[in-house]
């Protein structure tokens, strides 16, 4: 349903008596709520929403798994998701989220800026964003477990994703050469800064800046006991068990650890969604380690406190065909996708949105990109208005407009 002028202006002054009780009792000391924290799960390739969070049982087009209930009634999901089915009342799942952006390259940009490749815009990432708004710290602000992220676009390498590759193995370079001394490796890093700042004062650019600015939070990483969270080792073979034996398990395990050590943004992803052939083998084995290490996530975050002040983020390229082809996959489908959301102070327990009988339409409630990041940024504390400026002067907000979607807040 469109939002009249007068709901509109009472979802304004909402939003505004918020902040100023939030200005009220910083005036008269009071602790105010810390920032939150994002864990961006990205499902590389585009997952099935049809095989996933929106199926279709019993159509041409539902394919060979079943629905199963879950926890909130009236709610279904794909059969290979039966932890996330019982922990449906932290789940809000946004089943109607639309683009135009069917290819590969050009979607991911899309889903971890907010806004379509555009030329002469290097956006930077959601991550990045979260980043630089949080300031600077022993640990990366945007840290990337299994997959590449975004870049950080026109903010500078100081913001880009921090990558582990395997979170199975330890992340190379955080400590010293075995033969190389304190006082020795002091001097190499005085050599260092020394032969930089000549550099940057006769090649100034962001570039430069940006290069030093990574060095510099690398030799703080490498100073800090905080580093640890990245090593799953102190981590019980229980707990390892939970989250599951698998790449992604063990990423989301990582998640874990990094958001309790104070990064504000991570990002695990699952490769492997771009089902154009055995689609239903295929996305059964993902569901599965999608299942224990989402499920396994949500719990310790609730276990430790942390649930309502983390939002938890489900999303991927796009959509797939409702179509069955002739490889038993299915196709690239913008049209209709889904998103997920947890905890971080959004409604539960419910799916917004309506498809049709095949899957192939949007009957109700269309969402767009722009309307997930606004919402996003609101829930994070990010201002979406916030025009930043690229180094050539164009102005970026930090969202492509869109509208929250309040169905969430």
């Amino acid at each position: 349903m469109p939002i009249t002028f007068t709901r509109r202006r009472a979802l304004e002054l909402g939003l505004a008596s918020a902040v100023g009780a939030l200005w009220a009792r910083s005036v008269r000391g009071e602790p105010t709520p810390p920032p939150k924290r994002c864990v961006l799960l990205y499902m590389e390739g585009g997952p099935s929403q049809l095989d996933t969070w929106d199926p279709k049982p019993g159509t041409p087009t539902g394919g060979e798994f079943r629905a199963i209930p879950t926890s909130v009634a009236g709610i279904q999901v794909c059969e290979h998701l039966p932890r996330l089915a019982a922990r449906m009342k932290h789940l809000a799942v946004l089943r109607t989220v639309t683009t135009r952006e069917g290819n590969h390259v050009r979607a991911r940009h899309l889903m971890h800026t907010g806004y379509p490749p555009q030329g002469g815009a290097d956006h930077p990432a959601l991550g990045s964003l979260v980043a630089m708004e949080r300031g600077r710290s022993e640990l990366p602000g945007y840290v990337v477990i299994g997959g590449a992220g975004e870049d950080a676009g026109f903010l500078g390498a100081a913001y880009a994703p921090f990558p582990v590759r395997n979170p199975d193995k330890p992340v190379r370079y955080l400590t010293p050469p075995d033969n190389v001394d304190n006082a020795r490796f002091r001097e190499r890093m005085g050599l260092w800064r020394t032969l930089h700042d000549g550099f940057a004062e006769t090649h100034s650019s962001s570039w430069v800046k940006g290069q030093g600015e990574v060095v510099e939070q690398g030799l703080a990483m490498m100073r800090s006991p905080r580093v640890r969270a990245f090593s799953l080792d102190e981590e019980p073979a229980r707990a390892r068990e939970r989250y599951g034996d698998t790449t992604f398990g063990r990423g989301c395990l990582m998640a874990r650890r990094l958001l309790e050590a104070g990064v504000p943004f991570v990002e695990v992803t699952q490769r492997g969604w771009d089902t154009h052939k055995e689609n239903f083998p295929t996305v059964k084995h993902l569901c599965q380690e999608l299942d224990l290490g989402m499920s396994a996530l949500l719990d310790d975050l609730d276990a430790r406190g942390l649930l309502s002040s983390t939002l938890v983020l489900w999303l991927g390229d796009f959509g797939r065909t409702p179509r069955i082809n002739d490889n038993g996959g299915r196709d690239h489908h913008p049209q209709v996708s889904s998103v997920v959301m947890a905890g971080g102070g959004i409604r539960g327990g419910q799916a917004v949105g309506n498809t049709s009988s095949t899957g192939e339409e949007i009957r109700d409630r269309t969402i767009t990109v722009p309307d997930v990041f606004r919402t996003v940024a609101h829930v994070l504390g990010l201002d979406p208005d916030k025009t930043r400026y690229t180094p050539e002067g164009r102005p970026i907000d930090t969202v492509d407009g869109g509208a929250l979607i309040h169905e969430l807040l």
